[in-house]
C-alpha cells in the first residue's frame, strides 16, 4: 500500500488522501508521509499545513511555500475550514446525532479523555446511520482542533471506532477514521475536495456511497453549536 494518492495539484498547494498506518513524521527510521512526499512528488519544497493521526486515512493539505503555510495555518488555527470526516463502529451510540462537548485530559498510555467541564473544549457535531446489520457510520463534524479528538468522541458515545484499540474499539485491519471532505479559502478563492475511503475491507461501499450521495455532509442540517 502506498503511503498517499494525489488528488490535487495547485500552483501553490498540494491535497493528497493520506493512507492509514503512516506516521505524518519520521519515526525512529522508518519514515514518514512528509518524506514520502518529497521524494515521490520530487519537490523539496513542502510545508506541512494540519496532520492526521497514524490511524486516520483521508485529506491533508500541505503547502508549496511557507507564505501559503502561513495562511493556510491561520485559517485552520481559526477554525474558518470546513472539515467532515467518515468513522464506522459495530456498536450501538447513547445518541445516534447531537453535540459532543466538553475539556479534554490526558489519560494512560497515551489516551486522552472528555470532561464535564468546558472551560477549552473539544467541540464535534455528529450524524450517525445504519449501513449495515451491526455496522454504523458517522459523519462527524469537528469545530475545534484537538489532539484524538474525534476518536474521544466517539468513546464517549459508547461507540469506539472500529480499529481503534486504544481508545476500546474491536479489532479490525485499520482504524476505521477517514478525512472525507474540506473547504477552504486561499486569496479569495473557495477550494473544496471530496475524498471516499479506498484502504480497509470494512467499509460497505455501495452502501457508503448511496448515503453519501443523497447526504453530502456540507448539507445535513447540523446541530446548533
Amino acid at each position: 500500500m502506498s503511503a498517499y494518492q494525489l488528488v490535487h495539484t495547485h500552483p501553490q498547494f498540494y491535497v493528497i488522501h493520506k493512507a492509514p498506518g503512516v506516521s505524518f513524521h519520521r519515526e525512529d527510521d522508518a519514515p514518514g508521509l512528509m518524506d514520502a512526499l518529497r521524494d515521490g512528488l520530487q519537490d523539496d519544497a513542502l510545508w506541512p499545513v494540519h496532520r492526521l493521526d497514524r490511524i486516520t486515512s483521508g485529506l491533508i493539505v500541505v503547502a508549496r511555500s511557507q507564505a501559503t503555510a502561513a495562511e493556510l495555518g491561520a485559517a485552520f488555527a481559526g477554525r474558518e475550514v470546513e472539515k467532515y470526516y467518515l468513522a464506522l463502529s459495530d456498536a450501538k451510540p447513547a445518541r445516534k446525532q447531537g453535540l459532543i462537548k466538553g475539556d479534554m485530559d490526558k489519560g494512560r498510555g497515551g489516551a486522552w479523555k472528555l470532561c464535564k467541564s468546558a472551560a477549552n473544549p473539544a467541540v464535534t457535531q455528529f450524524f450517525s446511520y445504519s449501513l449495515a446489520p451491526g455496522l454504523r457510520l458517522f459523519v462527524l463534524r469537528p469545530r475545534t482542533g484537538k489532539t484524538h479528538q474525534l476518536r474521544v468522541a466517539m468513546k464517549s458515545l459508547g461507540a469506539p471506532i472500529l480499529g481503534d484499540a486504544l481508545y476500546g474499539g474491536s479489532a479490525a485491519d485499520r482504524g476505521y477514521l477517514h478525512a472525507y471532505a474540506l473547504a477552504f479559502t486561499l486569496a479569495g478563492e473557495v477550494h473544496r475536495f471530496v475524498c471516499p475511503p479506498v484502504w480497509g475491507e470494512r467499509w460497505p461501499q455501495d452502501a457508503l456511497a448511496a448515503y453519501l450521495a443523497a447526504n453530502p455532509p456540507a448539507g445535513l442540517p447540523w446541530p446548533v453549536l
